[in-house]
């Protein structure tokens, strides 16, 4: 990630539908969504999120497939990701107490189910 891409995913987020798509987008990982479902649930005619939608897939933050007549947008968690990690590297200035906070809010998110030696998951 680099100061320009940077630049255009937080201006493509800057926009209260787009900023809302994205979310949407995020809470139905790994799926994904129809763009005509989008435009449904987020209130918004399907003209409008058709150059919504465009403006997240230039900034590289979600992309869209194909399937059959309906194209199915996912979020690009991997470049979110980037964008985070290029805004928050060295936040702390090389004083971990500074990021514990941060990282302890982020960190419960998502708790990977323990698996057993016998297979089970825990």
């Amino acid at each position: 990630m680099d100061e320009k891409s940077t630049i255009t995913a937080l201006a493509a987020l800057a926009q209260s539908t787009r900023l809302q798509t994205f979310r949407l987008l995020v809470s139905h990982e790994p799926e994904g969504v129809p763009a005509g479902e989008l435009a449904r649930l987020l209130g918004v005619p399907q003209n409008t999120m058709s150059a919504h939608l465009a403006t997240l897939v230039q900034a590289g933050l979600i992309m869209g497939e194909r399937h059959s007549r309906s194209i199915i947008y996912r979020a690009d968690l991997n470049a979110f990701r980037d964008l985070a990690l290029y805004l928050l590297k060295d936040c702390c200035g090389g004083n971990a107490d500074l990021c514990a906070p941060l990282v302890d809010q982020l960190a419960p998110c998502c708790v990977p189910a323990q698996i057993k030696p016998d297979g089970k998951v825990a």
